[in-house]
C-alpha cells in the first residue's frame, strides 16, 4: 500500500528575475517589475510529500523528524534570508523562478532522501501562485 506524508516548511527570501544577456528594457518587459535591480522578497510556504510503502516494523512511511531535518539542512538553511540571485550558488546562472526554485528545491531533498521515495514539492511564492514539481 502506497502512502504519502507531508511537511510543511516555510523561508523568506529575496530575488530579482532577469537574464544576464539582455538588456534592462527586455527584462522589464518580461519579467516587470519583479526584474527591479534592487531585488524583492517573497514569504515561502513549501509542502514536502514523500511517498512510499508504509513500514511493516514501525507503522511509518518515514520518521518524519528525518524530513524535517532534511528541509532545515536542505532548504532553510540554504535559502531562508538570502538573496538568491547572489547567496545561491544553484542560482549563480539560473534565473530564480519559482519553477526553478522547485526543481532546485527538489534536486537538493532528492539527493538527501532514501532512494525508495518518490518525492513531491509544492512551492507558494504568494498565496495564489504555486508550483508543484514532481521530479
Amino acid at each position: 500500500m502506497r502512502i504519502t506524508a507531508y511537511r510543511k516548511a516555510h523561508f523568506n527570501a529575496a530575488h530579482r528575475l532577469y537574464r544576464k544577456d539582455w538588456d534592462e528594457d527586455r527584462n522589464k518587459a518580461v519579467f516587470g517589475k519583479c526584474s527591479n535591480p534592487n531585488f524583492h522578497g517573497h514569504n515561502y510556504d513549501l509542502t514536502v510529500g514523500v511517498t512510499g510503502e508504509i513500514d511493516p516494523e514501525t507503522g511509518y512511511l518515514i520518521d518524519l523528524k528525518i524530513l524535517k531535518d532534511i528541509i532545515k539542512s536542505e532548504v532553510e538553511d540554504a535559502l531562508d534570508h538570502k538573496n538568491l540571485n547572489i547567496e545561491v550558488p544553484e542560482f549563480k546562472d539560473l534565473n530564480p523562478t519559482v519553477e526553478n526554485m522547485a526543481v532546485v528545491i527538489y534536486n537538493k531533498i532528492k539527493k538527501a532522501l532514501d532512494s525508495k521515495y518518490d518525492l513531491e514539492i509544492t512551492l507558494y511564492e504568494t498565496p495564489r501562485n504555486f508550483v508543484v514539481y514532481k521530479g
